[in-house]
């Protein structure tokens, strides 16, 4: 990766975390984003209970996390297939980036003091990116797992 793959990469990250209002709710932070992978971790909120007799996060928040991770993933692999010289060609192909299709599949109910989700490209091409996502607590318990297909070209 090069300097301008990085700073590229430094600039998404903040914008996921903090200048997207939902992404700010649910308390992202990105602690790895690269062609490789991406990770981000989140605390427990008691806004985030989908049950209130077991306290377990919600299915949306969690997939939402997923959605996020995955297409966090799917730029990074972006940025390193496309040729971008300018700050402004990706503003401009950021814009047209999104997700087509997510699945979530729901392991255990999601418990702990903190959460990671990771993210790994399955397949790439010119227009799409299909990606894994995983989500874990703090003591490593897998709670779920998705596969994202994004737009990207």
């Amino acid at each position: 990766m090069d300097k301008q793959q990085a700073l590229l990469l430094h600039f998404i990250a903040d914008i996921f975390m903090d200048h997207m209002p939902y992404n700010q709710i649910l308390g992202i932070k990105v602690v790895r984003f690269d062609h490789q992978g991406v990770e981000i971790r989140f605390p427990w909120k008691d806004e985030f209970i989908g049950n209130p007799m077991q306290k377990i996060l919600h299915g949306g928040v969690t997939a939402s996390v997923l959605d996020v991770v995955g297409g966090l993933m799917a730029i990074a692999g972006a940025v390193e297939r496309f040729e971008i010289s300018t700050e402004e060609q990706f503003r401009e192909k950021l814009s047209s980036m999104g997700t087509i299709d997510l699945r979530t599949d729901y392991l255990r109910p999601g418990r702990g003091k903190e959460f990671v989700a990771t993210a790994e490209v399955i397949r790439t091409g010119n227009k799409v990116c299909v990606c894994r996502m995983e989500l874990y607590n703090e003591e490593q318990l897998h709670i779920a797992s998705g596969t994202g297909t994004y737009l990207v070209g």
